[in-house]
């Protein structure tokens, strides 16, 4: 059938969702939407995210010109885009909804378009620049790049990526600089209270905001920055006279630790807006201006620091020698393995690698373990849902980034029949992660039992199990237990399992 004879029904397209979106939802987790804030929904669909979000924002409304057409069209701090873009069929309505959106936004426009990897071929009729689906409806499927080039020649912006096929996109520049520097901040915990110092018990309630502030920044607030600052001169006249009776009940150490980690954060942003037009000082938010001024002599020195990290990574080898000397994560031949959970920890070398990686796609939600290639310039994502629950979870799905090409290659295990799985969890994780001991204990009994030596057998789940069943073994939350039909034959183990789970001295 010709194009000219196509009617497209766009209304189609739109979802009943059960849950609110999740370009929306990205929004809401970065503290983009907020109770003070305005949203419009441009392009609404059945409306559900205007009543979801109706309810944590000062205002929601949505217009549809399908379901919605009556609803004013308003401007707002925060409007959505969201799945717009890619069932519109005609390029000049396309772009000229963009506009008009980016035109509504006072603060952070949203931009969602489906990007596939791999463009689905069946039952799909070519159409302009797109396809028309069996529904009748039209899809144009980006590039994750494709997308961020057409956001930023329409609108003359810099969107910043925040997940595959979502941008944000800011009004003013502070909040831009902002935003993008929240997420290379790691994560750390107020130092607790070690020795019983009568002066800090005294003042303790106006000395946690304090606290609570120097382990957000790294540092003591300037004059201004902190909302119980005139409680805290009227006790002790400076901050730091406050600070030093915070010192005398704590660990220095640690408040020095955090220190030090907050300024690696600002390193590793700072490193990752060499590929941009990298703010003036002046540009920054005034918080990580005071920041800069705390951790480095200057500016200037703070980018050379970030940029000589940034660049000693084009040097061969030096993220292989990086990732031998970690002392977090697996390695092997070709690899560094991390949980997610231990980016933070990384040596900032890494840290800034990954996030070479993570520009370009911005948050990997659901992603277990990150695979730093040593022999090749690339970063992948691995997918295990149950790494927590499941003692050896099996891989679901990955995501690789080409750090030359930055081409996004995905590959789903989900289905398959005999998927890989993981052994010695602990090794990914740090010592403070919430299930650490219970990883370590079982690989040491299951090490103790020779079940870990046959590397070829066990990657993958059939030769796993093959494993357990010739040593007569089973195991159940992370604990091994004798098999039913073999825990009477005393050859297959040094000694007779019952029906307990067998402890390390076993």
């Amino acid at each position: 059938m010709s194009e000219s004879y196509l009617e497209i029904e766009r209304h189609r397209a739109a979802m009943f969702r059960t849950d609110i979106s999740r370009p929306v939802r990205l929004a809401i987790d970065y503290a983009v939407i907020g109770k003070d804030t305005t949203f419009f929904d441009y392009g609404c669909g059945h409306g559900g995210d205007v009543q979801r979000v109706a309810a944590v924002a000062a205002a929601s409304i949505g217009w549809d010109p399908y379901y919605y057409p009556d609803v004013p069209v308003v401007a707002a701090d925060v409007v959505n885009l969201g799945y717009v873009l890619n069932v519109i069929e005609n390029p000049e309505e396309r772009q000229q909804a963009l506009i008009r959106a980016w035109d509504l936004t006072r603060q952070v426009l949203i931009v969602a378009a489906q990007v596939l990897l791999k463009a689905p071929t069946r039952n799909l009729l070519p159409y302009g620049d797109g396809v028309v689906t069996s529904h009748n409806t039209f899809q144009k499927y980006y590039e994750q790049e494709e997308l961020k080039k057409y956001i930023d020649q329409t609108l003359q912006v810099d969107a910043v990526p925040v997940a595959l096929g979502i941008y944000f996109v800011f009004r003013h520049g502070e909040q831009q600089e902002a935003f993008k520097a929240q997420r290379f901040c790691s994560n750390a915990v107020t130092p607790r209270i070690r020795i019983p110092v009568k002066r800090f018990a005294d003042y303790s309630e106006i000395l946690r905001p304090l606290m609570n502030f120097y382990t957000r920044r790294g540092r003591l607030p300037v004059k201004g920055e902190l909302e119980e600052e005139a409680d805290l001169l009227r006790e002790f006249g400076t901050m730091r006279r406050a600070f030093a009776v915070v010192l005398q009940a704590t660990d220095e150490a640690e408040w020095d630790a955090i220190a030090y980690r907050r300024s690696l954060d600002t390193i590793v942003y700072l490193a990752l807006t060499h590929f941009e037009h990298r703010p003036r000082f002046s540009q920054l938010p005034m918080e990580m201006r005071h920041d800069i001024k705390a951790f480095f002599a200057n500016y200037e020195e703070a980018c050379e620091i970030a940029d000589q990290k940034l660049f000693s990574l084009g040097t061969p080898g030096v993220v292989a020698k990086t990732c031998d000397k970690s002392k977090i994560g697996k390695r092997t031949r070709g690899a560094l393995y991390i949980h997610t959970s231990a980016l933070q920890e990384l040596d900032p070398l890494l840290r800034i690698y990954e996030s070479c990686g993570s520009r370009t796609i911005g948050r990997v939600d659901g992603a277990t373990l990150i695979k730093f290639s040593t022999e090749e310039s690339r970063i992948s994502y691995l997918f295990y849902p149950d790494f927590d629950t499941d003692a050896h979870p099996a891989l679901q799905e990955s995501i690789s980034i080409d750090l030359k090409t930055r081409e996004i290659m995905r590959r789903r295990y989900k289905n398959h029949r005999n998927p890989p799985i993981l052994h010695r969890k602990e090794t990914f994780v740090t010592p403070s992660y919430p299930h650490y001991q219970e990883f370590f204990q079982l690989t040491q009994q299951e090490v103790d039992l020779g079940l870990l030596e046959n590397k070829s057998q066990i990657g993958t789940r059939d030769g796993w199990e093959q494993c357990l069943v010739e040593a007569g073994v089973e195991i159940r939350e992370h604990q091994i237990f004798p098999r039913e039909d073999r825990k009477d034959d005393a050859s297959l183990l040094s000694g007779e399992l019952d029906a307990a789970p067998m402890t390390l001295e076993e």
